[in-house]
Protein backbone atom coordinates (compact mmCIF):
# COMPACT_ATOMS: atom_id res chain seq x y z
CA UNK A 1 0.00 0.00 0.00
CA UNK A 2 1.29 3.54 -0.44
CA UNK A 3 2.42 5.71 2.03
CA UNK A 4 0.31 8.44 2.82
CA UNK A 5 1.12 11.94 1.01
CA UNK A 6 -0.09 15.11 1.34
CA UNK A 7 -1.97 16.65 -1.70
CA UNK A 8 -0.50 19.27 -4.01
CA UNK A 9 -3.14 22.19 -2.94
CA UNK A 10 -2.39 21.39 0.68
CA UNK A 11 1.20 22.01 0.17
CA UNK A 12 0.17 25.51 -1.54
CA UNK A 13 -2.09 26.21 1.07
CA UNK A 14 0.36 25.84 3.70
CA UNK A 15 2.96 28.20 1.41
CA UNK A 16 0.39 30.89 1.22
CA UNK A 17 -0.54 30.86 5.20
CA UNK A 18 3.24 30.48 6.15
CA UNK A 19 4.40 33.29 3.91
CA UNK A 20 1.52 35.91 5.42
CA UNK A 21 1.05 34.68 8.87
CA UNK A 22 4.69 35.76 9.65
CA UNK A 23 5.71 39.29 8.02
CA UNK A 24 9.02 39.48 9.72
CA UNK A 25 12.00 36.94 8.51
CA UNK A 26 13.14 36.56 12.22
CA UNK A 27 9.26 35.58 13.24
CA UNK A 28 9.64 33.00 10.71
CA UNK A 29 12.85 31.90 11.54
CA UNK A 30 11.98 31.06 15.39
CA UNK A 31 8.68 29.71 14.36
CA UNK A 32 10.70 27.25 11.98
CA UNK A 33 13.21 26.50 15.13
CA UNK A 34 10.86 25.75 17.55
CA UNK A 35 8.68 23.63 15.14
CA UNK A 36 10.65 21.40 13.02
CA UNK A 37 12.20 18.47 14.74
CA UNK A 38 15.44 18.57 13.04
CA UNK A 39 16.81 21.39 13.24
CA UNK A 40 19.47 20.32 10.11
CA UNK A 41 16.16 20.74 7.31
CA UNK A 42 17.42 24.75 8.15
CA UNK A 43 20.65 24.36 7.60
CA UNK A 44 20.72 25.25 4.14
CA UNK A 45 18.51 28.10 4.06
CA UNK A 46 19.03 30.99 2.24
CA UNK A 47 17.73 33.68 4.88
CA UNK A 48 19.09 36.81 2.79
CA UNK A 49 16.66 35.18 -0.05
CA UNK A 50 12.86 36.52 -0.55
CA UNK A 51 10.55 35.23 1.88
CA UNK A 52 8.26 33.83 -0.08
CA UNK A 53 11.06 31.77 -2.16
CA UNK A 54 12.22 30.72 1.29
CA UNK A 55 9.00 29.01 2.79
CA UNK A 56 8.33 27.79 -1.09
CA UNK A 57 11.56 26.04 -1.57
CA UNK A 58 11.32 24.48 2.40
CA UNK A 59 7.83 22.69 1.75
CA UNK A 60 9.17 21.62 -1.72
CA UNK A 61 12.36 20.24 0.07
CA UNK A 62 9.84 18.60 2.55
CA UNK A 63 7.61 17.56 0.18
CA UNK A 64 10.00 15.53 -2.20
CA UNK A 65 10.99 13.48 1.10
CA UNK A 66 7.65 12.82 2.63
CA UNK A 67 8.84 9.42 3.57
CA UNK A 68 11.27 11.17 5.68
CA UNK A 69 9.29 14.60 6.75
CA UNK A 70 5.86 13.63 6.74
CA UNK A 71 5.35 14.50 10.05
CA UNK A 72 7.28 17.54 10.47
CA UNK A 73 5.19 18.79 7.62
CA UNK A 74 2.00 17.79 9.15
CA UNK A 75 3.14 19.59 12.45
CA UNK A 76 3.66 22.62 10.30
CA UNK A 77 0.66 22.74 8.90
CA UNK A 78 -1.13 22.12 12.55
CA UNK A 79 0.71 24.72 13.93
CA UNK A 80 0.02 27.33 11.26
CA UNK A 81 -3.69 26.35 11.46
CA UNK A 82 -4.00 26.65 15.07
CA UNK A 83 -2.94 30.62 14.61
CA UNK A 84 -5.85 32.60 15.50
CA UNK A 85 -4.04 36.16 16.48
CA UNK A 86 -3.06 38.59 13.83
CA UNK A 87 -2.30 41.69 16.31
CA UNK A 88 1.63 41.23 15.32
CA UNK A 89 0.24 41.91 11.66
CA UNK A 90 -2.59 44.70 12.60
CA UNK A 91 0.23 46.79 14.05
CA UNK A 92 1.84 47.54 10.89
CA UNK A 93 1.67 49.64 8.03
CA UNK A 94 -1.53 48.51 6.37
CA UNK A 95 -1.70 45.94 9.07
CA UNK A 96 -5.71 45.47 8.45
CA UNK A 97 -4.93 43.89 4.77
CA UNK A 98 -2.26 42.32 6.10
CA UNK A 99 -4.06 40.63 9.22
CA UNK A 100 -7.22 39.85 6.44
CA UNK A 101 -4.98 38.08 3.94
CA UNK A 102 -3.33 35.75 6.58
CA UNK A 103 -6.48 35.15 8.52
CA UNK A 104 -7.73 34.15 5.06
CA UNK A 105 -4.86 31.57 4.13
CA UNK A 106 -5.04 30.51 7.22
CA UNK A 107 -8.84 29.72 7.15
CA UNK A 108 -7.86 28.02 3.62
CA UNK A 109 -5.26 25.71 5.13
CA UNK A 110 -7.62 24.28 7.59
CA UNK A 111 -9.54 22.71 5.21
CA UNK A 112 -6.84 20.01 4.56
CA UNK A 113 -6.68 19.48 8.39
CA UNK A 114 -10.13 19.86 9.56
CA UNK A 115 -10.33 23.03 11.27
CA UNK A 116 -8.77 24.09 14.78
CA UNK A 117 -11.86 21.92 16.63
CA UNK A 118 -9.98 18.43 14.61
CA UNK A 119 -6.68 20.35 15.66
CA UNK A 120 -7.88 20.41 19.01
CA UNK A 121 -9.01 17.34 19.78
CA UNK A 122 -5.79 15.56 18.27
CA UNK A 123 -4.09 17.83 20.67
CA UNK A 124 -6.33 16.86 23.52
CA UNK A 125 -5.41 13.35 22.51
CA UNK A 126 -1.53 13.72 22.46
CA UNK A 127 -1.98 15.30 26.16
CA UNK A 128 -4.17 12.41 27.10
CA UNK A 129 -1.48 10.43 26.62
CA UNK A 130 0.68 12.29 27.60
CA UNK A 131 -0.88 12.45 31.09
CA UNK A 132 -0.82 8.71 30.99
CA UNK A 133 2.16 8.05 30.03
CA UNK A 134 3.19 10.95 33.42
CA UNK A 135 0.87 9.59 35.57
CA UNK A 136 2.47 5.98 34.75
CA UNK A 137 6.04 7.35 35.13
CA UNK A 138 5.28 9.05 38.69
CA UNK A 139 3.16 5.93 40.19
CA UNK A 140 6.57 4.43 39.73
CA UNK A 141 8.59 4.26 43.19
CA UNK A 142 11.80 4.70 41.80
CA UNK A 143 10.70 8.09 40.34
CA UNK A 144 8.10 8.97 42.75
CA UNK A 145 10.89 8.63 45.78
CA UNK A 146 13.25 10.94 43.34
CA UNK A 147 10.38 13.59 43.15
CA UNK A 148 9.88 13.62 46.67
CA UNK A 149 13.64 14.07 46.96
CA UNK A 150 14.08 16.83 44.74
CA UNK A 151 11.27 18.60 46.49
CA UNK A 152 12.29 18.58 49.91
CA UNK A 153 15.82 19.39 48.64
CA UNK A 154 14.37 22.63 47.19
CA UNK A 155 12.10 23.40 49.96
CA UNK A 156 15.46 23.25 52.09
CA UNK A 157 16.60 25.90 49.82
CA UNK A 158 14.23 28.07 49.63
CA UNK A 159 15.17 29.01 53.26
CA UNK A 160 18.68 28.92 52.98
CA UNK A 161 20.47 32.61 52.46
CA UNK A 162 24.12 31.23 50.86
CA UNK A 163 24.46 31.91 47.53
CA UNK A 164 27.18 29.77 46.89
CA UNK A 165 25.09 26.72 48.40
CA UNK A 166 22.17 27.35 46.79
CA UNK A 167 23.79 27.34 43.00
CA UNK A 168 25.39 23.69 43.64
CA UNK A 169 22.27 22.24 45.14
CA UNK A 170 20.10 23.77 42.39
CA UNK A 171 22.20 22.44 39.76
CA UNK A 172 21.87 18.95 41.13
CA UNK A 173 17.85 19.21 41.40
CA UNK A 174 18.24 20.43 37.84
CA UNK A 175 20.70 17.76 36.59
CA UNK A 176 18.26 15.01 38.36
CA UNK A 177 15.24 16.45 37.20
CA UNK A 178 16.24 16.55 33.73
CA UNK A 179 17.57 13.19 33.48
CA UNK A 180 14.10 11.77 34.85
CA UNK A 181 12.38 13.11 31.79
CA UNK A 182 15.32 12.07 29.58
CA UNK A 183 16.10 15.41 28.68
CA UNK A 184 19.92 14.52 28.32
CA UNK A 185 21.28 17.14 30.79
CA UNK A 186 25.39 17.88 29.46
CA UNK A 187 27.64 17.16 32.36
CA UNK A 188 29.56 20.54 31.33
CA UNK A 189 27.42 22.47 33.93
CA UNK A 190 28.97 25.11 35.38
CA UNK A 191 28.10 27.41 38.78
CA UNK A 192 29.46 31.16 39.49
CA UNK A 193 27.84 32.51 42.43
CA UNK A 194 24.19 31.72 42.46
CA UNK A 195 24.23 31.57 38.30
CA UNK A 196 24.47 27.98 36.48
CA UNK A 197 25.06 27.24 32.84
CA UNK A 198 24.51 24.02 31.39
CA UNK A 199 23.13 22.25 28.36
CA UNK A 200 20.06 19.69 27.62
CA UNK A 201 18.72 18.35 24.27
CA UNK A 202 15.06 18.37 23.69
CA UNK A 203 12.83 17.15 20.62
CA UNK A 204 16.20 16.82 18.88
CA UNK A 205 16.88 20.71 19.28
CA UNK A 206 20.35 21.75 21.84
CA UNK A 207 19.55 24.23 24.24
CA UNK A 208 22.04 26.19 26.51
CA UNK A 209 20.29 26.53 30.40
CA UNK A 210 20.90 29.50 32.35
CA UNK A 211 19.78 29.28 36.03
CA UNK A 212 19.62 32.07 38.51
CA UNK A 213 18.55 32.47 41.70
CA UNK A 214 18.94 36.53 43.22
CA UNK A 215 16.05 38.55 44.94
CA UNK A 216 15.42 40.63 42.02
CA UNK A 217 13.72 39.44 38.65
CA UNK A 218 16.13 38.96 35.36
CA UNK A 219 16.28 42.22 33.97
CA UNK A 220 17.12 42.38 30.27
CA UNK A 221 20.43 42.53 30.63
CA UNK A 222 20.95 39.51 32.14
CA UNK A 223 18.56 38.15 29.46
CA UNK A 224 20.81 39.81 26.82
CA UNK A 225 23.76 38.03 27.97
CA UNK A 226 21.93 34.60 27.01
CA UNK A 227 20.88 35.87 23.60
CA UNK A 228 24.55 36.47 23.25
CA UNK A 229 25.66 33.14 23.91
CA UNK A 230 23.31 31.99 21.36
CA UNK A 231 24.05 33.89 18.23
CA UNK A 232 27.47 32.35 19.05
CA UNK A 233 26.10 29.05 18.58
CA UNK A 234 25.02 26.93 16.09
CA UNK A 235 22.39 28.64 14.13
CA UNK A 236 19.26 26.25 15.54
CA UNK A 237 20.71 26.24 19.49
CA UNK A 238 17.78 27.74 21.58
CA UNK A 239 17.78 28.96 25.74
CA UNK A 240 16.04 28.06 28.73
CA UNK A 241 16.69 30.78 31.50
CA UNK A 242 15.26 29.32 34.69
CA UNK A 243 15.08 32.83 37.08
CA UNK A 244 13.51 31.22 40.44
CA UNK A 245 12.37 35.04 41.60
CA UNK A 246 11.00 35.63 37.91
CA UNK A 247 11.18 38.14 35.12
CA UNK A 248 11.05 42.06 35.13
CA UNK A 249 8.13 42.81 32.62
CA UNK A 250 10.79 45.26 30.55
CA UNK A 251 13.31 42.28 29.68
CA UNK A 252 9.90 39.54 28.52
CA UNK A 253 8.94 42.47 26.58
CA UNK A 254 12.27 43.03 24.92
CA UNK A 255 13.42 39.80 23.97
CA UNK A 256 9.69 38.57 23.22
CA UNK A 257 10.14 40.99 19.59
CA UNK A 258 12.06 39.75 16.79
CA UNK A 259 13.37 36.61 16.54
CA UNK A 260 12.50 34.53 19.95
CA UNK A 261 15.80 32.68 21.09
CA UNK A 262 14.71 31.39 24.05
CA UNK A 263 11.76 30.15 26.57
CA UNK A 264 11.48 31.83 30.53
CA UNK A 265 10.78 29.50 33.55
CA UNK A 266 10.53 30.75 37.23
CA UNK A 267 10.23 28.77 40.85
CA UNK A 268 6.36 28.52 40.22
CA UNK A 269 6.93 26.12 36.96
CA UNK A 270 10.01 24.37 38.86
CA UNK A 271 7.48 23.92 42.02
CA UNK A 272 4.54 22.46 39.58
CA UNK A 273 6.96 19.69 37.73
CA UNK A 274 8.46 18.49 41.21
CA UNK A 275 4.94 18.34 42.54
CA UNK A 276 3.75 16.35 40.04
CA UNK A 277 1.07 18.53 38.57
CA UNK A 278 3.07 18.99 34.90
CA UNK A 279 5.58 16.75 33.38
CA UNK A 280 9.10 18.94 32.45
CA UNK A 281 8.95 17.50 28.85
CA UNK A 282 4.93 18.52 28.39
CA UNK A 283 5.77 22.24 30.16
CA UNK A 284 8.84 23.36 27.55
CA UNK A 285 6.51 21.82 24.77
CA UNK A 286 3.90 24.40 25.42
CA UNK A 287 6.23 27.00 26.36
CA UNK A 288 8.05 27.07 23.16
CA UNK A 289 4.45 26.63 20.87
CA UNK A 290 3.30 29.22 22.96
CA UNK A 291 6.15 31.48 22.08
CA UNK A 292 5.89 30.49 18.05
CA UNK A 293 2.40 31.57 17.69
CA UNK A 294 2.19 34.47 19.87
CA UNK A 295 5.64 35.71 20.41
CA UNK A 296 5.43 35.63 24.01
CA UNK A 297 8.40 34.07 25.63
CA UNK A 298 6.68 33.89 29.09
CA UNK A 299 3.99 31.52 29.63
CA UNK A 300 3.18 31.26 33.33
CA UNK A 301 1.87 28.16 35.36
CA UNK A 302 -1.20 29.54 35.71
CA UNK A 303 -2.20 30.13 32.35
CA UNK A 304 -1.64 26.17 32.08
CA UNK A 305 -2.76 24.54 34.78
Amino acid sequence: MAAKKIVPAALQALKQALTTVYWYKSDLRSFLSSTLSKPELLAGVNWDDYKRNIVGSLVDRLARNQDLFLSDLIRLMTEVARVDDYSHLERLEDGKAKATEARQAVLALRKYIGGPADSDAEEEKIQQRRRAAFDSLVRTTAVQDTLKVLTKEYFVLLGSSEPQRRGYRLEKILRELFSIFDLDPKASFKVTGEQMDGAFTFQTTDYLLEAKWQKEPVNAADLDSLAGKLTRKLENTLGLFLSVNGFSDDGVRQHSSGRRLMILMDGSDLMAVLEGRIDLVQLLLRKRRHASQTGNIYLRIHELL
